[in-house]
């Protein structure tokens, strides 16, 4: 499995294309923005896109799915059911604008290999940030206790910044090791 990272819109998200090298199947997490870099990129790699997967609902994870889904109509596109209908200042309704839309389930997992795309709730030596309107600080740590529970080693893609392992985290964050007490 091959995982290209591309940074896009003012708030510098991560979005990633895995690619199966074998198959030359790829999805597409968290496209963010810039919709026309995207496509380019995945015809750059010359790959056919199964899946566009969302992480969560702020628009600086969902803004160009809308152009996406225009442009390759049959590309199911999936999120979480409850974020697929939030609304306010950070989030994208993506159940009001894209057609069909697929949705995972609490505790769903797909693997890949050993990567790990935790979105905005874990990063390199912090987490998501929960001050924001709809941030609850009870939720983050639920969900951060998950994650440290998880056996094993994963490389860490988030959100935003730089990858890292779980194994790293589960060593040095203080974020994680506060949801385990």
């Amino acid at each position: 499995m091959k995982v290209i990272t591309t940074v896009v819109g003012s708030l510098q998200t991560n979005c990633y294309l895995l690619i199966d090298e074998e198959t030359k199947s790829a999805a597409l997490i968290d496209p963010g923005d810039e919709a026309e870099k995207l496509l380019a990129l995945v015809k750059s790699e010359g790959v056919t896109l199964k899946y566009i997967l969302l992480t969560h609902g702020h628009r600086d994870h969902t803004l160009a799915v809308p152009a996406l889904k225009k442009a390759l109509p049959d590309v199911p596109v999936y999120i979480g059911e409850a974020p697929a209908h939030s609304t306010g200042i950070y989030h994208y309704p993506m159940a009001d604008l894209v057609p069909d839309l697929k949705y995972y389930g609490e505790g769903d997992t797909l693997l890949v290999g050993d990567a790990m795309f935790p979105g905005d709730t874990l990063f390199a030596g912090s987490m998501g940030r929960t001050d924001l309107p709809g941030g609850n600080d009870a939720q983050m740590l639920a969900s951060l206790r998950r994650l440290a529970q998880i056996e094993g080693d994963y490389t860490v893609y988030p959100g935003h910044m730089n990858s890292t392992t779980l194994a790293r985290e589960k060593a040095m964050n203080p974020y994680l090791h506060h949801a385990l007490r």
